[in-house]
């Protein structure tokens, strides 16, 4: 029996050619989120990763609570997850959750690299300098958690350059993009919650090497008075953000560039680029 184009359209969806329409849609949707992004002006950028850092801070706050209380990492990045949540709900910026979105709009012709390194440059800076005021207030407000911020942050600063620290910042790269790519794979806001809980989990209770979350840490034992320097604290930030980046844009978004590049040849002709 000779099959109807209609039975077979409906069936088979309505994207035309073999893409799947859930991944038609999750690619329309991170092009138009990347490219809002990325079309922001100065003033939009830096408002937005200031607030980032706050809220990331926020969730620092509560895991020094966490982990003072009860000794687990697992449970403290449980409560860091309100950071994420935070950060999900009020649509700020963080600097790590800027590689699958934003490079998907400007590989699809819609933004350019100045523009991309306008959004990556003035967040990263905005991200530290919010998280660092809110490390000074916390100290400040907290004075019995300063031995925990300088117990944790030991944890990064006087880790050698190694195999093992190049590995735990590459994978911080390709977990916190992975919760990129799967709140952006639903319109579900409690979904989205879920992979804001599970990236935080992932990152903070396994302390992995996160340049945004872990700076903050190592803020907050500074303010503390930490046997240690800001010098201390930039032989480890250069290395950890360059592997996040690595981890974000060569495992993640390479993979999602691949898998969407016909979708992404068709956004460029029909943006002219």
């Amino acid at each position: 029996m000779a099959i109807r184009e209609e039975d077979a359209r409906e069936e088979l969806g309505e994207t035309p050619g073999p893409t799947e329409d859930e991944l038609q849609e999750a690619f329309d949707a991170i092009v138009s989120d990347g490219a809002q992004r990325l079309h922001r002006s100065w003033r939009e950028v830096l408002t937005t990763g200031f607030a980032g850092g706050l809220e990331v801070a926020t969730g620092v706050l509560l895991l020094f609570a966490v982990y003072a209380e009860t000794g687990s990492h697992l449970l403290a990045g449980l409560a860091f997850s309100v950071g994420f949540i935070a950060l999900l709900l009020a649509r700020s910026e963080l600097f790590t959750e800027g590689f699958l979105v934003p490079v998907t709009a400007v590989a699809a012709g819609r933004a350019s690299l100045a523009q991309l390194g306008k959004l990556w440059s003035g967040t990263l800076l905005t991200n530290l300098l919010g998280g660092w005021m809110f490390m000074w207030l916390v100290v400040r407000a907290f004075p019995d958690l300063r031995a925990t911020a300088i117990e944790s942050a030991v944890h990064f600063v006087d880790a050698p350059l190694d195999l093992q620290s190049a590995s735990l910042a590459f994978l911080a790269g390709i977990a916190i993009t992975l919760m990129t790519r799967m709140q952006h794979g639903t319109e579900s806001d409690p979904a989205k919650i879920v992979a804001a809980i599970a990236g935080a989990f992932v990152l903070a209770g396994l302390q992995l090497f996160h340049s945004i979350l872990d700076s903050l840490i190592v803020f907050a034992a500074l303010h503390a008075g930490a046997p240690f320097g800001y010098g201390d604290w930039l032989a480890w930030f250069w290395y950890t953000t360059l592997l996040n980046m690595a981890g974000g844009l060569f495992v993640v978004t390479l993979l999602r560039l691949v898998r969407s590049k016909q979708m992404i040849q068709d956004e460029r002709a029909a943006a002219g680029a």
